[in-house]
């Protein structure tokens, strides 16, 4: 949940100023991280107010205590952006036990991992359709191919007209800008715009499909029960708008930037595509900030909280951390596989990383598959897009 006007006193061993809106940090914010991490498992980041995790250890160790939760305790809701926040109470991503737990079991319960491995066959399908539509020239990876496959995927699975997946993705990039440093008052009012029209959209599914279920994610969450309990209405809209806009976001950035990578090391897939997948999310992560809040007084590894506290564990500067792996700012797929923090941890760890993990999987391998002379035609720039991390475009010639 992005931050409102939340403010804490500063109890601190090192402090640390770096504006994300800095066009450097933009397109590298690793040698801020590694400044960060030799500052200690805590700093005080300036710029946003608030604690930052910068180790492997300190970063896994506050996503897995329980003392330390998503619900930020001094949320101010801005008026402007009343609907979005209306959407967002029901999240599992922004709640804790008990709420969370009885949430994401229902869940569960419908996003199983059976299902998810099902939709292998009709991913790889995808991807040759989407490769097949490839223009002839110059053209942007981003928009054929690595935007257009998560969305079409999340759309099928839910059940609504793949033919709207446009309209979904216009919703989804509104809703998310807000999670973004910097986001204007346009940004905000667009951003409550898509939350009520995607609620409105999703509720005519949904109540459809109360009437006639069918094999779909919404008829499965419909149909999911536990003690007794199953999802509201609105518990159901807003988990199909999270498993859109969380799994679309991260899936687009993961694969813009692994194939980066790619064409930048002269890399491609193997027989086993795993350690590959995995080292990209290691080196160069979608998310790059998850936060958590202090919900009582806290010593950690040393560092004093506060109840309120907000700590803002830096993903990317975990999986990055020399501690944990050898000559970690090297990309190497050869490296034995070792835990990423790239899908969270703990209570919150990402409930469609089985789906976006196939995904990048099937779609990387297709992709260089099919287009073994696939090359950069221009030089690849991130966008500025912090706490997320990925690129503006990505011009490709086959």
């Amino acid at each position: 949940m992005p931050p409102c006007g939340h403010r804490v006193t500063v109890r601190y061993m090192t402090t640390l100023n770096q504006s994300p809106k800095d066009p450097s940090f933009v397109q590298d914010p690793y040698p801020f991280y590694q400044r960060a991490r030799q500052a200690g498992d805590f700093v005080y980041w300036s710029d946003y107010e608030a604690w930052a995790a910068t180790t492997n250890a300190s970063v896994s160790t506050v996503l897995r205590d329980r003392r330390f939760g998503r619900v930020n305790p001094t949320l101010t809701v801005p008026p402007a952006l009343a609907d979005f926040y209306a959407v967002e109470a029901h999240s599992m991503l922004e709640l804790d036990p008990p709420h969370h737990t009885r949430l994401r079991g229902l869940v569960l319960r419908a996003f199983t991992s059976r299902r998810i491995a099902g939709l292998a066959p009709e991913i790889e399908q995808l991807c040759h359709d989407l490769i097949d539509a490839f223009p002839t020239g110059d053209f942007d990876l981003l928009t054929q191919y690595a935007q257009k496959l998560p969305v079409i995927i999340i759309a099928r699975l839910l059940g609504v007209p793949e033919t709207l997946s446009d309209q979904l993705l216009r919703w989804s990039n509104a809703m998310v800008r807000v999670y973004m440093a910097g986001h204007s008052a346009d940004d905000a009012r667009a951003a409550n715009d898509a939350a009520i029209a995607f609620s409105d959209f999703l509720r005519g599914y949904i109540e459809t499909r109360r009437d006639t279920p069918a094999d779909d994610l919404i008829s499965h969450l419909i149909a999911a029960e536990e003690d007794g309990e199953r999802l509201s209405t609105d518990e159901l809209i807003t988990t199909c708008i999270l498993l859109l806009n969380a799994g679309h976001e991260a899936t687009v950035h993961t694969l813009g930037n692994g194939v980066k990578l790619m064409l930048e090391t002269g890399l491609r897939p193997t027989d086993d595509i795993n350690p590959l997948i995995e080292e990209i999310l290691r080196y160069d992560p979608p998310l790059h900030i998850f936060s958590r809040w202090a919900r009582e007084d806290v010593s950690l590894l040393g560092q004093d909280f506060k109840a309120g506290d907000r700590i803002d564990c830096l993903l990317a500067s975990a999986n990055r951390d020399p501690a944990i792996w050898e000559d970690a700012e090297t990309f190497d797929p050869s490296r034995k596989a070792t835990a990423n923090t790239s899908f969270g941890g703990g209570l919150h760890f990402c409930v469609g990383a089985p789906l976006a993990r196939l995904e990048l999987q099937i779609a990387l391998g297709v992709l260089f598959e099919r287009c073994p002379a696939l090359a950069v035609s221009s030089i690849p720039r991130y966008a500025d897009v912090y706490h997320f991390h990925g690129l503006t475009e990505l011009m490709v010639t086959r």
